[in-house]
């Protein structure tokens, strides 16, 4: 099934614009309950507006939270960003950490999070076990744990470390296009043939093809 996946979404890669590691980390962090695509209108003003830690640290609370607005819950984020600006700062000389240990101690950072900055921008493998990853890979078999933590230890035994990231990328990119939640487009899937959740949303190739998005139209929770 991940040699399927990578011959599916040969394209998979993080979609939230960036250009540095400490760019990735404030869009990641922003990317909580609500799309990548939301984000990625917000982040060019955010970044030319506050290009490093100290700037987020010194950041106007109104300024920012009229910026992150649009991202939803925006106050409790313009408390992460700010905080997440003070701790880089204090603790990291400015600068994004490249160890999970020590992102993992930032506010409003997770291993979620901190694998994505790690697998995209330092070339650190890290499971990004997200809403769709771990929906897909209990639909799978390969788990039936719901703690993310719990996740991310049993698929790490079953993919080889080199590849961590890029699969991440081909599961959440499966997720969004295809395997959704409510109805997944079984009968238009690649994976179908070893997947022992097929039959879970229509397996009609025609009526399941209607079901696959566009990667324009797939950002989605």
């Amino acid at each position: 099934m991940a040699r399927d996946l990578a011959l599916i979404h040969p394209d998979a890669h993080c979609e939230l614009d960036f250009t540095t590691p400490l760019e990735l980390l404030v869009a990641t962090v922003l990317s909580a309950q609500t799309t990548d695509r939301t984000v990625n209108t917000v982040t060019p003003t955010l970044f030319a507006r506050y290009p490093t830690a100290a700037a987020y640290a010194g950041a106007d609370r109104d300024e920012l939270e009229t910026i992150l607005r649009p991202t939803g819950f925006f106050r409790a984020k313009a408390n992460s960003v700010l905080g997440l600006g003070r701790a880089l700062v204090e603790q990291f000389d400015g600068e994004v950490p490249g160890r999970l240990e020590d992102l993992v101690t930032l506010p409003g950072v997770g291993r979620k999070t901190a694998n994505v900055v790690l697998g995209n921008a330092f070339g650190v493998p890290g499971l990004t076990v997200d809403t769709h990853f771990g929906r897909l890979v209990r639909r799978f078999g390969w788990t039936a744990e719901e703690d993310p933590v719990k996740v991310e230890t049993e698929v790490a035994v079953l993919i080889p470390k080199k590849e961590w990231t890029d699969f991440s990328h081909r599961v959440i990119f499966h997720g969004r296009r295809v395997c959704h939640a409510k109805k997944p487009a079984c009968g238009a899937c690649g994976l179908a043939r070893a997947c022992p959740s097929f039959g879970t949303g229509p397996i009609d190739p025609l009526v399941a093809a209607k079901l696959v998005k566009s990667p324009a139209a797939s950002d989605t929770l």
